[in-house]
This record gives structure tokens, C-alpha cells and sequence, in this order.
């Protein structure tokens, strides 16, 4: 694989299934690098008995349509859909086809959105502008816009900007009397009627019932918003905006709701400890509610029954509740998923699978995941029974960009402790002199996990001539929670540990050059990799991105900066900073960075830069326009390639 492989990748998100089970519509995504944008549009695949009849087909000629969901009849699918500049509005469209009808039309665009039970309206989520900013006075300017005044520690989101003047607020949408044969071009939009209001983010819209629809916020139990708090709840207001009730207990991080068709209503829910913001590798635990208390006095004392273990079990995705009751999870596991029905505990898919979602209607249970040789694929069968795959857009990778499959790394630690990764070996053979040069790669979170399917960010490196070994140290998920927490307050000591057995173990592998090794990684993974280079000269060259170096001014300018280092490092932020090892750096380091990073802001990497320049050391300092903190994932196609370009030029003048 090359940089300019990308436009390969084809993903797949966002299901619904057919309430009959006749088929499975979902958004498939590509790069578009000449464009400079992702194009996305909706596909179908029809079914028969729960398995494939045909092949799947694109159903709408939207470039940047997603988010699919069939009405409770299946006659209509709901859909967000975006002009070419402009942000996404709710459409529906006939299931058996014809023209989309535009149903919304809100400055900054809309977000979730959820049927009513009947079908005859549309519960969304949309931010509303402060007047005068966001374009809503065409004679005020970005730059020309009034000062903002801010008193609360959570302004900014990554990926988004200031939050504050534009918050999340709940509406419906009457589809009763719409006429199917108005298009997009229709001159009235339907009527919208806003249901909260006031200050924070109502979010994740769902009906409780007819007559009262439910989301996710931060507020009391009088509705008051509740600023700077990790702790969320579900909510819910009448269709009048009116009867607001919270329906958990105020103590916790809830993440979704989904609603049965018998009123049992399925909610993930994460723990916050003592202090009320202890995230550190708390998993959600799925809880059910029999019915929805009716009494705002109740006011979430019945929890509702534990479904899921919060050791074992970390989602790797939002679960997914079918009307008759089923419900569907996917969880992480060393390095890969397992979907489990979680009533019965069956085992509907495993393997060297990645699950980002899965979706239950009609009697068929559908997932999409990636695979050793694929980025996206869907997977279906009948409820009960196993899932199989039923798509081949992992086709577009076959050639020049076959993907290179993985070995298996398994060792243990200096205290005994196993440690879990994976070897991408460039194909064919290896340099007489030495072997392959390696890279050492480490993921961010750190509560998240590598996979050895396929990665990108992997496969251009093997692609390249370089052996990569990346794995699952202390601090990730996928292990069990005790695991993910063995760094809290330890960064830079069992994790170090585990990095360096599986970097030991695999230069003992025939083929690998264990005199030019490399280390890179981001976020948490730029983190480990300047630790690394300040505590050993081991490595020949490094690349540190968007990384943490400083924790005391990452305090005072992320957007997370107000609770994030409080639980990882506590007291321990200076010791536990890599900039104040620094100066004992002598290796050539590369630092990455966006200018729109608001997860860990540019000046993390400005001040390693600059430290890493005063001193000597070999630098340079790579800074993205426009970008946050997910460029690698979802940033602009062309600077994706363009940053891989970089990183090789990089690696071939320090290890080639």
C-alpha cells in the first residue's frame, strides 16, 4: 500500500435493518483525494431468510448522504444528507425509491434523530447559533465577531471549536399529511417544533413512548443544566417541551438509550468513582429498565438490571436493541471484537474481526467490521445464528494494495506480565545486510486497543520496507479493565515495560534489523514515544504527533485539559511529563501537529519542537492547516497523503 492508496478505502457505518428483514441499508464512505473530500452515499442489501439475495447496490446519488434509519413500517428511510459546502439536514425518502424530501433546515446542520413509534414524526438534535456568530448575521465576519465571555472550564470540543454559543438542542419534526411526491425542491419545509431549551447539550434524541421523547444531558432534577461534569443522564420532556423527568440517578456517565418495542428502554452507563470524574478505564455497563418510571419523583432510583460486566466487557460500539427485545453489543477482546446476544450469551461473531456497529430488525442481526484483508465489510444472519459476511469492498485493495497480513507477538514483561502484538513484515525478502528496518508503533487512548486487521497507517509502512511492530501495552483496552487502569497514575512505568518486551522479542525474529529501529506514534502514542526517547537511545529516529508532552499547560488548554490529567497523572504531572526529560533527548525526532488541535493543542508540539532545537537534536516540526485531532482518521484526503508522504521521507533518511 501506498499514500496514494487511500482512495482505495471504501467504509461502511451506520445501519438500519428493514423491519420484515428484507434487507440492510447502510453509508458507504471513500476518500476523494482530487476533490479533496470523503463521498458518501447509502447502499442496500437486500436479504432472504437472513442471508444475501444479490448483490448489495447504491441506492441514493447524494455524494454526502449517511445515517440511514427505516421508519417503525419501513415504507420511508430517514437520512442526513449535505450539499457539497453545507452542513447535513434530515431528509426522507420512499423506500422503494424516488425523490429526497428535505424536512429540516438549521444553520449548523442536524445531528441524531430517531422515528416515533407511529412513524409520523422525527424526533433530531441541532445546535443553535448565538446570533451574530456562526454566519447568522452575513454582515459579521468570523474575525468580526463579539468577544466571547467565558466562565466555565468545558468551552471547547475537539473537531468543533467553541461549544458554548451553539448548543444541542432537542426538536420534532411533523411528517403527518407530508406528500410523498414533494422532492428536494420542495418551496415549505414541515413544521419543527423545539422541545428544550436553555443552556448544555441535549443530545442522542429516542422515544420513551408517543407522547415523550427522551435524550442525554447534564442536568438536575430540576432540568437546570449542570456545567463541567463528566456525569450525564437520560432525560426526557413531553412533545410539548413540558413534564421534564431524569430517569438515572445523577451519579454516572450514561451513553445511550435504545427503546424496545415492549417500553423496556436498554442504557449504557460508565461509573465516575469518588471523584466524580474517574474515567480512567471504566466501562459502561449496559443496564435495562422493565418501563420507564412515569413519576418524575422517582427520579432514576430504580437502576435497572446490570446486564454486562464492567471488567470484562468494553463496547466497541453502541449496542443495538431490536423491537422484539434482542440485544446485540460488541466488545472488545485482545485486539479484536466479539458480537454477543446479551440475554443468552451466544456468540454471534468472533474471530479477527473490528466491529464499529451492529443492528437488529426484522429477525436479521447485522454487523460491519473490518478484516485481516478488508477495511469494511457487512455481516448478517438471522437472529441465533452465526454472521457471515456479504459484502467484498475489500476488492478495491486487491493488486498494488494487497494488504499484508500479520504475525502473532505474544511475550512477557520484565515482572512477568504478557504483552500482546503483532509483526507486519514488508513482503519479499530482506536486505542481506541486516533484515528490514523496524518502526515501533504506538496507538493513543491509551484506553483503546491495536488490531492486527487491517490499518492503514500499518500497511503503508510494510508497504514501504519497514517491519512494523505495534501491540496492546498496559493502559489499553480490550484486556479487562484492571489492565486499562494499571497506568493511571503510572505513565511511563508498566507501560514502558510492555512496549519494550515486545519490541525485545520481536528483533529476536529472523529478518529485522534490530541496529535501525524506529519509533512513532499519537496522542498518548507521541506520548510514550518522546518518554522513549528521553529515557533511551535505543531508537535510530522518532515521530512524535499530537502528543502530550506537558501536562501542566495541557491543564489549562484542551478541551478535556480540565479533568483528563487529573486522573491519568494526579500528582504526579511533572514526573510524568516528557518534557521535563527533554533535554536528555539526542535522538532525530519529527514532531506532527495541527493547528486546530483542540485534544492536545499545537503548543505541545511547539514547546518539544522548540526545547528539541535549542538543544541540537535533529527536528522538524510538520503542521497541518485546518486540522484536529483525528486528521489521521478523518482529516482532509489530501493531507492524509500528504502526512505519509512526510513520515517516509522521514523514515528513509534516518533508517533506509
Amino acid at each position: 500500500m501506498q499514500p496514494s492508496d487511500l482512495t482505495t478505502i471504501r467504509t461502511l457505518s451506520a445501519l438500519t435493518v428493514h423491519p420484515e428483514g428484507r434487507d440492510v441499508l447502510f453509508a458507504v464512505s471513500r476518500p476523494d483525494v482530487e476533490d479533496n473530500r470523503y463521498r458518501t452515499s447509502l447502499w442496500r442489501q437486500p436479504l432472504a431468510d437472513g442471508a444475501a439475495d444479490g448483490p448489495a447496490r447504491r441506492l441514493t446519488r447524494g455524494t454526502r448522504d449517511g445515517s440511514p434509519a427505516y421508519s417503525p413500517d419501513g415504507s420511508r428511510i430517514a437520512f442526513l444528507r449535505a450539499g457539497e459546502d453545507g452542513p447535513p439536514q434530515l431528509h426522507v425518502i420512499p423506500a422503494d425509491g424516488g425523490d429526497a424530501r428535505r424536512l429540516t433546515e438549521h444553520k449548523l446542520g442536524v445531528g441524531g434523530f430517531a422515528w416515533s413509534p407511529d412513524g409520523t414524526a422525527i424526533a433530531y438534535a441541532a445546535r443553535l447559533p448565538e446570533e451574530g456568530r456562526y454566519g447568522t448575521d452575513e454582515k459579521v465576519k468570523p474575525d468580526q465577531e463579539a468577544p466571547r465571555l467565558i466562565e466555565h472550564s468545558a468551552y471547547l470540543a475537539d473537531g468543533l471549536g467553541y461549544v458554548l454559543d451553539r448548543p444541542s438542542k432537542i426538536f420534532v419534526v411533523d411528517l403527518a399529511g407530508l406528500a410523498e411526491d414533494d422532492g428536494e425542491d420542495a418551496e415549505e419545509l414541515p413544521q419543527s417544533t423545539q422541545l428544550t431549551t436553555g443552556a448544555g447539550d441535549d443530545r442522542s434524541p429516542v422515544w420513551l413512548s408517543a407522547d415523550r421523547v427522551g435524550f442525554i444531558a447534564s442536568r438536575d432534577r430540576r432540568g437546570t443544566w449542570r456545567p463541567d461534569t463528566l456525569v450525564s443522564d437520560l432525560c426526557s420532556v413531553d412533545l410539548r417541551g413540558k413534564g421534564f423527568r431524569r430517569h438515572t440517578d445523577g451519579t454516572g456517565s450514561v451513553g445511550s438509550a435504545h427503546v424496545a418495542g415492549d417500553g423496556s428502554v436498554v442504557y449504557g452507563v460508565g461509573g465516575l468513582g469518588e471523584s466524580g470524574q474517574d474515567f480512567v478505564a471504566r466501562n459502561p455497563v449496559l443496564r435495562r429498565l422493565t418501563a420507564v418510571p412515569k413519576d418524575a419523583k422517582a427520579d432514576g432510583r430504580s437502576a435497572g438490571e446490570a446486564l454486562t460486566d464492567p471488567e470484562t466487557d468494553h463496547l466497541a460500539c453502541p449496542p443495538a436493541l431490536g423491537v422484539g427485545g434482542t440485544l446485540v453489543a460488541a466488545f472488545e477482546t485482545r485486539g479484536d471484537t466479539v458480537v454477543r446476544d446479551v440475554d443468552t450469551g451466544q456468540v454471534l461473531l468472533d474471530g479477527s474481526v473490528s466491529v464499529s456497529a451492529v443492528a437488529v430488525g426484522g429477525g436479521v442481526v447485522a454487523a460491519v467490521a473490518g478484516t485481516r484483508t478488508s477495511y469494511s465489510e457487512l455481516f448478517v444472519a438471522p437472529v441465533g445464528e452465526q454472521l457471515a459476511p456479504v459484502t467484498d469492498f475489500g476488492r478495491h485493495l486487491r493488486g498494488r494494495a494487497a494488504p499484508i497480513e500479520p504475525e502473532e507477538l505474544e511475550t512477557t514483561a520484565n515482572d512477568g506480565y504478557p504483552v500482546h502484538g503483532w509483526l507486519f513484515r514488508p513482503t519479499g525478502k530482506a536486505p542481506r545486510k541486516g533484515g528490514h528496518p523496524v518502526v515501533l508503533m504506538i496507538h493513543g487512548g491509551p484506553y483503546t486497543q491495536y488490531s492486527g486487521n487491517l490499518f492503514d497507517e500499518a500497511q503503508v509502512l510494510a508497504g514501504a520496507g519497514y517491519a512494523v511492530v505495534m501491540g496492546n501495552p498496559r493502559g489499553g483496552s480490550g484486556y479487562g479493565a484492571t489492565h486499562g487502569r494499571a497506568v493511571k497514575e503510572a505513565i511511563g512505568t508498566v507501560d514502558v515495560a510492555d512496549l519494550t518486551a515486545l519490541l525485545d522479542h520481536a528483533l529476536t525474529l529472523p529478518g529485522l534489523d534490530a541496529t535501525r529501529v524506529g519509533v512513532q506514534g499519537g496522542s498518548y502514542g507521541g506520548l510514550m514515544t518522546t518518554w522513549l526517547v528521553a529515557h533511551t537511545d535505543r531508537f535510530t529516529a522518532a515521530i512524535s504527533e499530537r502528543a502530550v508532552n506537558a501536562w501542566d499547560s495541557f491543564a489549562g488548554t484542551s478541551d478535556i485539559g480540565w479533568f483528563f490529567g487529573d486522573e491519568y497523572v494526579g500528582a504526579f504531572a511533572h514526573e510524568q511529563s516528557p518534557l521535563t526529560w527533554a533535554d536528555n533527548i539526542t535522538t532525530p525526532t519529527m514532531v506532527i501537529h495541527s493547528e486546530r488541535d483542540f485534544r492536545c493543542p499545537l503548543e505541545q508540539g511547539q514547546r518539544l519542537f522548540s526545547r528539541l532545537r535549542r538543544n541540537g537534536v535533529p527536528t522538524r516540526l510538520l503542521v497541518f492547516p485546518g486540522e484536529g485531532h483525528e486528521l489521521t482518521r478523518s482529516g482532509q484526503p489530501r493531507h492524509r497523503v500528504q502526512r505519509f508522504e512526510h513520515i517516509l521521507d522521514w523514515w528513509a533518511e534516518h533508517l533506509a
